[in-house]
C-alpha cells in the first residue's frame, strides 16, 4: 500500500514504450517532481536488471525523491525479454542507449541529464558519453569496463593460493586465451567466473556487507508492472544463446573512448575487484590525461559493490545532480 500511495504522490510515475534501435521496448520514469534532474540507469549483466530495472518502480523512493529516475531493461531481459541473435552486438545496445537518451531529452528537454552505471552497462555508458556528450550533464559509474575483462594477469595472479586442481585448470584456460571456439570459450569463462567467487574477493568482498538485493528482489516480485514471465526473465532471457556479445567484450578496449570524453566522468571501483579490474581502471585513467574522467578507489569492495561502496556512489551521484 505505501508503495502504491508513493507512486500516486509522484508528479510522474509511468511505464511507457519507447522505440529504442528498431525495437519497441517499454521504460518506466518516475520522479516526486518534474523539474527534478533526470538519471537514466544503465544495469549489468549483459541482461540482468537488478538492482535497477522497470520492476523498480515505486520501490525507491530515497532516489526518487531527489531525481527522476529512468529504468530500462534491456532487450533481451525482464519486461523486455527477446531472443538475441549473433546480429546483436555491442555497438547494437550503445545505439539503443543514445535512443533512450534522445527520446528522455526530447520529453524533459529543460531538466539537467545524467547517466548511473554499473558493470556492463558502464560500457554503453562510456560509448554514449562520447557519441551523446550535447545531451548529457555527467556520468556516474560503478566498475568500468574498459579492456582486458576475466582474462587478465591479476585474475590468474589471484587464484595462486587456490587448491592445485583449481591452479591447473587456470592454466588451462591462460593457455587457451580469448581466441579459442565459443563452447571452449563459454565453459572458461564460466569457471573464472566460480573461482573468483569461491577463491577471491574479486566479486563480493566478504570482509564487508553486502546490498540487501532480498528487498530488490521481493519488490520486484511483486512489482506491479511485471508478470511473473517478466519476473523469470531477469535470469532465464534472451541472452543466453547469444554468443557475439560477450566475445566481443572479452576483446573490447575503450581506452580511447576514455579519451575523448567531455563531460564530467566519474568512476568508482572496489579495491578487490578483478571483474573490472580497478588497477586496469585507475592506469588507463591516468595514461588517457582527460581531466573529465576521475577514478576513486572504495574500500572493502569487489565487483559487486558493497553496501558502504554503494551508499557512497549513490551519494556522489545526486550530488554531482546538483552541482552540475
Amino acid at each position: 500500500m505505501k508503495r502504491k500511495a508513493y507512486m500516486k504522490s509522484c508528479e510522474i510515475s509511468e511505464v511507457r514504450t519507447v522505440r529504442l534501435g528498431g525495437y519497441d521496448q517499454k521504460i518506466s520514469i518516475e520522479g516526486k517532481k518534474r523539474d527534478l534532474p533526470v538519471v537514466i540507469c544503465l544495469h549489468g549483466g549483459p541482461g540482468l536488471p537488478v538492482p535497477f530495472g522497470v520492476g523498480c518502480r515505486g520501490l525507491m523512493p530515497e532516489w526518487t525523491d531527489r531525481a527522476i529516475m529512468v529504468y530500462w531493461d534491456q532487450l533481451g531481459c525482464g519486461i523486455n525479454n527477446y531472443n538475441l541473435d549473433n546480429s546483436f552486438c555491442v555497438q547494437s545496445f550503445v545505439d539503443m542507449t543514445v535512443d533512450l537518451i534522445g527520446e528522455i531529452k526530447r520529453m524533459f528537454p529543460q531538466n539537467k541529464l545524467f547517466l548511473f552505471a554499473i558493470s556492463w552497462g558502464s560500457a554503453l555508458a562510456l560509448k554514449a558519453a562520447v557519441a551523446a556528450a550535447d545531451f548529457l550533464n555527467g556520468v556516474v559509474v560503478y566498475g568500468q569496463i574498459i579492456k582486458n575483462l576475466f582474462f587478465n594477469e591479476q585474475v590468474y595472479a589471484s587464484l595462486e593460493h587456490a587448491p592445485k586442481k583449481v591452479r591447473a585448470r587456470a592454466a588451462e584456460i591462460r593457455a587457451d586465451g580469448i581466441s579459442c571456439e565459443y563452447k571452449v570459450l563459454d565453459r572458461n569463462l564460466r569457471d573464472l567466473t566460480l573461482y573468483l567467487r569461491k577463491y577471491t574477493n574479486g566479486y563480493n568482498n566478504r570482509s564487508a556487507k553486502g546490498i540487501a538485493t532480498g528487498k530488490f528482489i521481493k519488490g520486484i516480485l511483486t512489482s506491479p508492472d511485471y508478470t511473473f514471465r517478466d519476473f523469470k526473465a531477469i535470469m532465464n532471457n534472451g541472452y543466453r544463446k547469444n554468443e557475439s556479445i560477450w566475445q566481443e567484450l572479452l576483446a573490447i578496449d575503450l581506452s580511447d573512448c576514455l579519451a575523448r570524453v567531455e563531460i564530467p566522468y566519474l568512476i568508482y571501483q572496489g579495491d578487490t575487484d578483478l571483474v573490472t579490474c580497478t588497477d586496469t581502471a585507475v592506469q588507463t585513467a591516468q595514461e588517457c590525461g582527460n581531466a573529465n574522467v576521475q577514478v576513486k578507489v572504495l574500500k572493502q569492495s569487489g565487483h559487486f559493490p558493497s553496501a558502504l561502496a554503494m551508499n557512497e556512489v549513490c551519494a556522489e551521484l545526486f550530488a554531482l545532480t546538483e552541482r552540475a
